[in-house]
């Protein structure tokens, strides 16, 4: 190798420092021409050959950017960790020098740019808060101006950069990347004007009872699991939850089990990697990961398969996954909330549900009354609902005692998700009259059905099942036995309502 004197070593040795920390900073470039330029720099001010930037993933070490290599040997140009001298320099987070490139085995020459001009080459890995990201690589020839100690120093003070630069980008595209899924999965806006709690409205004793569990538990991470009839407000508890945890800046996603096929549940949950399954065009992430670090709730859960059971309780006890179609291992660290209206004990029993699963669900448990339980919290809720949907629908409408009257003795077996839809039809289709009791039995057909009921069997007597019923029969009769449309009146899903006709053989 030529000796230059010391003197103009240094200043080229700061040149080259400076041009690279200039490029670096430029965020009119990318990432990758940045880069670039930045080994081009290298070439040029030190006379290095094939400066390579090989970047680690899953074990590999494939070339990010490159000077002097075309596409076929940069695809070639690859590294298992520990392998050649390059592989060795990511496994022991060590520069590792070839002093001669022609006769020591280290040296594997796979793009095969080794000629009699070259000498030595030298590995130095790229390593962030002890983890090695990447290798950067460079051959010395005949013409190299600065020893084999001058070289790795000034390539060790540049890898420290390139790996700075890297994290930082990365982390910013995954953010990015986040933040996108996010908008795509999950929109919530917190209503400014609080009731009571949170968007929960209650006063009742059953209710504030829930109240005091959400306060006592919410700081904690332990699973919960929220029990109740369909629309008595799971989800809402839910969102309480994380918006009272640790946890409330980060991402709150939602997943309903049973809205979802069977053989895209895992996929829901889990997400796929590119070509999984035929419709699988490009990688997805699942709802684990877009929840991490935030909370994941999965309504319905009692209605997931065996096979989603089994890799549900690995993610729960190991906090790892692999997506469909995929082998690398995904770790998460997510706050599961789960709801169900079935019962899980008897489902054990059954062998329909795993038992170690309903015990890493049940941790803490919060049971949901249903809405005729709740005495004057029915009122309160009439209220709410009345005064929303008159400002949505810029209508005035009024309730009369006697109407109110009604709607207090009527069961819901919808719960609250039936009254908000009831109490939007009233507004549409009452008068700024006013809703009294005979206008209420013409607009609810199903009240005055409830209310024949009552007066021959007093509700206390009735069975939640009983009264489940007899809602349902009389508003499949009103809507001509049209499923889709009672369902809508019921405040439930075409799906629940088949499994309830089904359920009592209606």
């Amino acid at each position: 190798m030529e000796v230059k004197c010391e003197l103009c070593i240094t200043q080229n040795k700061l040149t080259v420092l400076y041009e690279i920390a200039n490029m670096l900073s430029d965020s009119r470039i990318t990432l990758e021409s940045s880069l670039e330029k930045s080994l081009l720099s290298l070439k040029n001010t030190l006379d290095l050959e094939n400066c390579t930037l090989y970047t680690l993933d899953d074990k590999l070490l494939s070339i990010y950017v490159a000077v002097g290599l075309n596409k076929q040997q940069k695809i070639i140009s690859e590294y298992r960790l520990g392998e050649g001298a390059t592989g060795l320099a990511a496994k022991s987070r060590e520069p590792v020098v070839i002093e001669n490139v022609h006769n020591d085995i280290l040296f594997l020459n796979k793009s095969g740019t080794r000629n009699s001009n070259t000498i030595s080459y030298i590995a130095v890995p790229l390593v962030v808060d002890s983890h090695v990201i990447g290798v950067l690589g460079t051959n010395l020839t005949k013409s190299t101006q600065i020893n084999f100690e001058e070289t790795v120093r000034i390539l060790s003070v540049i890898s420290t950069l390139f790996a700075q630069t890297i994290n930082s980008h990365t982390m910013i595209e995954h953010e990015k990347e986040r933040l996108k899924e996010l908008k795509q999965y999950y929109k919530m806006e917190w209503d400014a004007k609080a009731h009571n709690f949170g968007d929960i409205i209650g006063e009742s004793k059953k209710m504030k009872a829930v109240f005091n569990v959400i306060e006592r538990i919410a700081q904690s991470d332990v699973s919960i699991l929220v029990r109740g009839e369909t629309g008595t407000g799971k989800e809402l508890v839910a969102a309480a939850i994380h918006k009272r945890s640790k946890r409330k800046e980060e991402p709150f996603i939602k997943l309903n089990c049973a809205a979802i096929t069977e053989t895209l549940l895992e996929s829901e949950l889990f997400g796929h990697e590119k070509g999984a399954f035929t419709d699988a065009k490009e990688t997805r992430k699942g709802r684990f990961e877009l929840a991490d670090k935030g909370t994941l709730f999965l309504d319905e859960i009692g209605d997931i398969s065996a096979s989603a059971q089994v890799k549900l309780l690995r993610v729960l006890q190991e906090r790892e996954f692999e997506r469909v179609g995929g082998s690398k291992t995904v770790k998460v660290n997510v706050r599961l909330v789960a709801a169900t209206n079935r019962d899980l004990e008897q489902m054990v029993k059954d062998g329909e549900f795993r038992e170690d699963l309903y015990y890493r669900l049940n941790v803490i448990p919060i049971d949901l009354p249903p809405l005729r339980e709740r005495g004057e919290d029915i009122k309160l809720l009439v209220n709410f609902f009345l005064e929303r949907s008159i400002k949505n629908h810029k209508k005035r409408v009024t309730v009369t005692e006697e109407a109110m009257d009604k709607l207090m003795l009527y069961p819901w077996p919808g719960n609250v998700r039936e009254m908000e839809n009831t109490i939007e039809r009233i507004v549409l289709m009452g008068s700024d009259n006013g809703i009294g009791a005979q206008e209420m039995s013409l607009l609810l057909p199903a009240l005055d059905s409830a209310e024949s009921h009552n007066q021959s069997m007093p509700i206390n007597n009735k069975t939640l099942d009983q009264l489940e019923q007899e809602a349902i029969e009389t508003t499949l009769k009103s809507c001509n036995y049209n499923q889709v449309s009672a369902a809508e009146k019921l405040g439930i899903t075409p799906r629940q309502i088949g499994y309830k006709i089904k359920k009592y053989g209606i």
